[in-house]
């Protein structure tokens, strides 16, 4: 699925992306779009929230700038849902290692620093 990543860009299906994306198990991408661009608060996860996932990859960027709400992380532990926060680079290896699972996984990546 996921086939490069660079700053600034991600390859998927053949398909260069050069914005911030959601990508969920099935393959579909979307653009990631937040209120701040180094901030991830509750209205920011309705795209990934909106097929109820059962893993949800946040990747902070290549330098791990961006910052992920306490609310955020309350919600998914109330949701059971499973919450990964690591930098893109890893967060997209570990991706590709859970949608072989067979879980519901929707990855969220932020392409710069």
């Amino acid at each position: 699925m996921i086939q490069e990543y660079h700053f600034g860009e991600i390859k998927i299906n053949d398909r260069i992306y050069r914005y911030d994306i959601c990508l969920d198990w099935r393959g579909e991408v979307l653009k990631w779009e937040r209120k701040e661009s180094h901030w991830v608060d509750l209205k920011d996860l309705e795209i990934a929230l909106k097929d109820q996932p059962e893993i949800i990859i946040i990747g902070t960027g290549a330098y791990g700038i961006v910052n992920i709400s306490d609310k955020v992380q309350e919600k998914l532990k109330n949701l059971k849902i499973e919450l990964i926060i690591v930098p893109t680079k890893e967060a997209i290896k570990i991706f590709e290692e859970k949608i072989k699972t067979q879980k519901k996984v929707v990855g969220l990546f932020h392409l710069t620093c």
